[in-house]
């Protein structure tokens, strides 16, 4: 399809609302190559703040409740940390 329908309007508006703080947790998880122990994600990616249903939260400080050592893929240290954090909405960050 050309791009000649510019004039259309997006079906998702970008930009507007409260800002979110912290970063997405795909993003900082896609940053790490796999297998990786605990220790080196703390080392990499610990200071990083994730977004939680509870407002952003330091990586280290969620790793620092699992008992794992070792993630040999992605999704086992995602799984792992959304064990800690659960799901939900995000907050919004007050202005």
């Amino acid at each position: 399809m050309a791009d000649t329908d510019e004039e259309s309007e997006p079906a998702v508006e970008l930009g507007r609302g409260p800002p979110v703080e912290g970063a997405p947790l795909a993003r900082i998880t896609s940053r790490l190559h796999y297998g990786i122990p605990k220790s080196e994600v703390v080392r990499r990616e610990g200071d990083s703040a994730i977004r939680t249903a509870d407002g952003p939260q330091d990586l280290a400080d969620v790793l620092a409740d699992i008992d794992e050592t070792y993630f040999p893929r992605e999704q086992d240290l995602t799984d792992a940390i959304r064990s800690v954090i659960g799901d939900g909405p995000v907050v919004t960050a007050e202005e």
